[in-house]
């Protein structure tokens, strides 16, 4: 049926109308495209766990994002969701290490202490501007593994992971970003991908956020981390005395100010040792207790003792000054059994003194000869060095922590330890530590012929009594002089000094330091060695006036 001209005319405008009302929207869409949609708290299906957890922390916050080692174009889809959801995201640019350096080259055996030569230099790693960065609130990196790996029993020593961990340190410790109140936030996080994961030396597990796969989510304490960007980047050189750490605004910035902080805020702090497996050490720690007292330290003393303790022995150690904690010890899975060091893994223990928030390790044959307390301003692990790449772990600085602890014992059987004790080991675990003069830790030995009259320097902060110790000898002097594989380890000078301990104690305390008749009996053999061998030293020709021999003889 025909339309009429009306009815044609009506058709025509609602088609008009149907038109208008379909493409007008087209085309405001086409020429107004909509603003992606910014998630910050995306499902596990649209989002990265990692990414999850990192948006849940910042909870809305404008964050820029900092990537290291790694871009966008490398990250692939979990880029484009950094890049459209947190805020702006840049690449940190920085040239990488010398690839010619080695881990040696940082960690040398020996440096010139005294400065004899000039002042000691470590090699340069490179970083960025970092007033270019300033309001990075988050570091996404790309964490090398370097070779010598966990898989081969040894820790990890190499130069660009070690590049890449402090930069990640260094650009967290700097950055001042401005949240949506225009205030200040030092709130930062850090994200690692990896397998290896980031250097534990410097991010510490009790950090850590959340960890899947090659991801690792840390949030961490920048007072603690800026202890850590202040100290060399290898023991290349000595770490910097406290003075010229204040100094530095970085130092000043973030770590506490002691002077004016609330009792609850100072630093909890002690001296710590420990006793294992046998008694004949009691002596040892009742002298070390004393020295430090001595030295007019205001730490606590804390003492470790297993089983094997008797209770008139911890009556002489509360009662020279220790506060006692009873531990079970810990075997070392690369000792030979009943071997000197079979129980030496018992110092992790260290690690499970969460009451301290930093605690100085002396092991009970040293004394202390000069106030140490300063040295508690270094962050973990601070030591002397011993030989080659290590340090010495007869005294060390160590910050307790349950997951540390958690670690090194999960980790004692995969780690190897090149003297089967907890020095290897620990070695391995920390391999990147930060150097104390070797007056802090100074070794009784004496090899070559530079000092004949074996004299110890005046500026010591303690002596480590390697080779027979000193109350296992007569008063009058050293017995190492009496063994042939022993005399390396002599030295009058330094015997004396801890017989002076022993004179200044309380005469409570100078019966834990008898002479046994198996001692005695030792003493007397070696002399009689030594003088059929008629050393020409002649300590074995020495009157014996120990009053403890004829106390013994009594």
């Amino acid at each position: 049926m025909a339309l009429t001209p009306t009815r044609n005319k009506l058709k025509a405008s609602t088609l008009s109308l149907i038109f208008l009302f379909l493409t007008v929207p087209l085309l405001l869409t086409l020429s107004f495209p909509p603003k992606p949609e910014v998630k910050f708290r995306g499902s596990i299906a649209e989002n990265p766990q990692w990414y999850n957890v990192l948006a849940q922390e910042v909870q809305r916050r404008k964050i820029k994002v900092g990537l290291v080692n790694t871009d966008i174009l490398e990250l692939g889809e979990h880029g484009k969701v950094l890049q459209h959801g947190l805020a702006d995201v840049v690449t940190i640019d920085f040239d990488r290490v010398d690839e010619t350096l080695r881990w040696e080259d940082f960690f040398p055996e020996w440096i010139d202490e005294d400065r004899k030569w000039g002042q000691p230099s470590c090699p340069q790693i490179p970083m960025p501007r970092f007033e270019n960065y300033r309001d990075i609130g988050v570091v996404v990196a790309r964490v090398p593994c370097g070779g010598g790996g966990e898989g081969e029993g040894k820790g990890v020593r190499d130069v660009y992971r070690l590049q890449v961990n402090l930069l990640v340190a260094n650009m967290l410790v700097r950055s001042r970003w401005t949240n949506d109140q225009g205030v200040v936030d030092r709130t930062v996080y850090s994200v690692f991908i990896g397998s290896c994961g980031p250097m534990w030396e410097i991010f510490r597990c009790d950090d850590l956020l959340w960890h899947e796969g090659d991801y690792w989510v840390y949030k961490p304490d920048l007072r603690r981390l800026s202890q850590k960007v202040m100290m060399p980047v290898g023991s290349c050189k000595l770490a910097p005395t406290k003075g010229e750490l204040a100094g530095q605004k970085i130092w000043r910035s973030n770590t506490l100010s002691i002077q004016n902080a609330t009792p609850s805020q100072k630093p909890r702090e002690a001296y710590v040792t420990i006793l294992h497996s046998t008694e004949s050490y009691v002596c040892g720690a009742i002298a070390l207790a004393q020295s430090i007292i001595q030295a007019n330290s205001t730490r606590d003393l804390v003492l470790l003792a297993d089983s094997s303790i008797s209770a008139q022995s911890l009556r002489g150690l509360r009662s020279a000054g220790w506060k006692v904690k009873s531990i079970k010890r810990i075997r070392s899975p690369h000792a030979t059994r009943h071997a000197y060091n079979e129980w030496n893994y018992s110092k992790l223990r260290l690690w499970e003194l969460t009451e301290y928030d930093k605690i100085i390790f002396i092991d009970s044959d040293l004394i202390v000869v000069k106030n140490m307390d300063d040295f508690f301003i270094y962050p973990q692990l601070s030591a002397s060095g011993n030989d080659q790449v290590l340090f010495n772990s007869g005294v060390m600085l160590i910050e307790p922590s349950k997951c540390t602890f958690s670690t090194l014992t999960q980790k004692r059987h995969e780690i190897a330890s090149y003297n089967g004790g907890d020095q290897g080991f620990l070695n391995e675990m920390f391999t990147w530590w930060h150097r104390w003069p070797s007056r802090v830790n100074y070794l009784k030995i004496f090899e070559g012929e530079d000092n004949v009259d074996r004299d110890i320097p005046n500026d010591l902060y303690a002596i480590h009594y390697l080779g027979l110790k000193p109350w296992m000898c007569y008063r009058d002097y050293d017995c190492n002089w009496d063994m042939l594989d022993q005399r390396v380890y002599a030295s009058d000078a330094a015997h004396q000094r801890w017989w002076k301990v022993y004179r200044d104690m309380p005469r409570r305390l100078q019966k834990y330091c008898g002479l046994s008749e198996g001692m005695d009996a030792r003493i007397r053999k070696w002399r009689r060695k030594a003088k059929k061998a008629n050393f020409p030293d002649v300590h074995w020709k020495i009157k014996v006036r120990d009053l403890r021999k004829w106390r013994h003889q009594s």
